[in-house]
This record gives structure tokens, C-alpha cells and sequence, in this order.
């Protein structure tokens, strides 16, 4: 474990919930509260909610009295306010965050993120036991972080794994032939047959060539946009264009279907 989040004299069990999931969204992270002025907050049922889906729910969060005990073992320690203390300098957390990556994601030692309460923050008998200080820059409409926000912020710039992307059952990438033909029969309903005026077709081609080069896409998103193509009056084929699209799935359903009839009594 690394990274040990600690959140001071938290209040709300909605917020500590979505805290564990997150720190489970970019783990391994510890979760340590300290001192929490609920004593239901990790049975109340907005906890329960918040953490949906984390195993082992509760059973993850240790709770200790003071700070002294959370940062026991932490190789560093560093707060996140929104407060300015007067005899402590604050960083902006976007000039910190590349060093405290190094240090967070070194194995052999466990580094804290604290956080104060929803309302109150850090206390100054907080800060004068951390080794840094950190702010986490917003736009001036609206300068208040919510607490979980805020820790899944810190998190997230701290994760350096590849993480887990799963593709959806059934999915399959779309061919560069198919990606080809889709590009054309986009363009051919969209800029032949949509657009009013010269300019509108140079725009319409240019934001079809640029999105449909890059997004990434399956068979049946060019299954959708085909049709659309088609309800726009669009007949363009492959064969028009000279291009093979390799169907494997259509093969595969065109031999069953043969088999059935060889198989069928006549």
C-alpha cells in the first residue's frame, strides 16, 4: 500500500461511500478517518450506497483518534485546504502533483493525502503535523471542492497504471476497409445530399473526415450510421468505391444458414 487517505473528523457518509470507491477506482489506497463525528457513518445506508460494488465495503476503512495514529508509518505527508494558513506556504496542486507521483508510487513507502472535514477543513493543529500543503485550483464561479471530488481529483492524478478498459460483449472493432466505406457513406448522405450551400459540404467533409478517422469505432456503430445513411437516400455500396469489406460475422451466418438448408429434409 502507498498511498493512505485521511480524512479529518469527516461528517458525511455519502461522501467517505464515494471516497472508498474511488480510492478502489485507483487503488491500492488506504482509507484512514480519523476521529469521525458520526459514530453510524460507516453503517448508515448512504454509506452503504455510496460504496455499491467495493468488496468488502466497511471493512476497508480503519478508523483511529488522531492524526498522530493515521500518519504512523508515512513515509510523507501532505494536506489538501482550501483555507490559506498564515505560517504555512500552499502549493498549487498542479506544480506539486509530478513529485508527489514520484513518491507516492514508490512501493517500499506509504504516503499520506489528507483532507479535512466538509465544513471546517484542516484545523491549524492539523497542518502543523504535515510535511506539505496543497490546493487544488477551481474557477472563480465556484471555488469549493466537495470532499469526495476533491480526493478523487488527487487520485486520479496519481494513478500511473494503465488501467482496466473492458470491452463490451460482442464487440468488434471496425475494419479499415469498413471504416473506409462508412467515411464515404457518410459523406456521400451528409455533403451530397444534405448540405445547402459549397461551404456547408466543405464542413460537413472535413468534420466527417476528422471524426470518423479517429474515433473508435465497431461494427455496430457503422451498422447505425448506415442506416441513417440510407433514410438520407444514400445507395452507395462498397462496390462503387472499389472496396472489399470482410464481413466474418456475415460469412459465418451465411454458412449456418447453407448448412440448415443441406441439412433439411427436402
Amino acid at each position: 500500500m502507498t498511498k493512505r487517505v485521511v480524512l479529518m473528523r469527516p461528517n458525511g457518509p455519502r461522501n467517505v461511500g464515494s471516497i472508498l470507491r474511488v480510492a478502489a477506482n485507483f487503488g491500492p489506497v488506504e482509507l484512514v478517518l480519523v476521529a469521525p463525528e458520526r459514530s453510524s457513518l460507516l453503517v448508515h445506508p448512504d454509506f452503504v450506497q455510496m460504496s455499491h460494488g467495493v468488496p468488502g465495503g466497511a471493512s476497508r476503512v480503519r478508523v483511529v483518534e488522531t492524526l498522530g495514529e493515521a500518519l504512523d508509518g508515512c513515509a510523507s505527508s501532505i494536506g489538501f485546504t482550501a483555507r490559506a494558513h498564515d505560517h504555512r506556504r500552499r502549493h498549487d496542486w498542479r506544480a506539486l502533483r509530478e513529485s508527489v507521483r514520484d513518491e507516492v508510487n514508490d512501493p517500499e513507502s506509504v504516503h499520506a493525502l489528507v483532507f479535512g472535514n466538509e465544513v471546517r477543513g484542516l484545523e491549524t493543529e492539523d497542518v502543523n503535523q504535515l510535511r506539505d500543503l496543497a490546493w487544488i485550483p477551481t474557477s472563480a464561479e465556484h471555488s469549493s471542492l466537495n470532499l469526495a471530488m476533491a480526493v478523487g481529483i488527487v487520485l486520479s492524478d496519481l494513478y500511473t497504471e494503465p488501467g482496466q478498459k473492458r470491452r463490451e460483449r460482442g464487440a468488434k472493432p471496425l475494419s479499415t476497409e469498413a471504416r473506409d466505406y462508412l467515411k464515404a457513406n457518410v459523406a456521400h448522405a451528409l455533403g451530397d445530399r444534405v448540405a445547402k450551400s459549397k461551404s456547408a459540404r466543405t464542413d460537413i467533409l472535413s468534420s466527417v473526415e476528422r471524426i470518423f478517422s479517429r474515433a473508435e469505432l465497431e461494427d455496430r456503430d457503422a451498422r447505425a450510421w448506415h442506416l441513417m445513411c440510407r433514410a438520407l437516400g444514400s445507395e452507395l455500396t462498397p462496390k462503387d468505391l472499389g472496396i472489399t469489406v470482410h464481413e466474418k460475422r456475415g460469412r459465418h451466418r451465411r454458412e449456418q444458414a447453407r448448412r440448415r438448408e443441406l441439412d433439411s429434409p427436402d
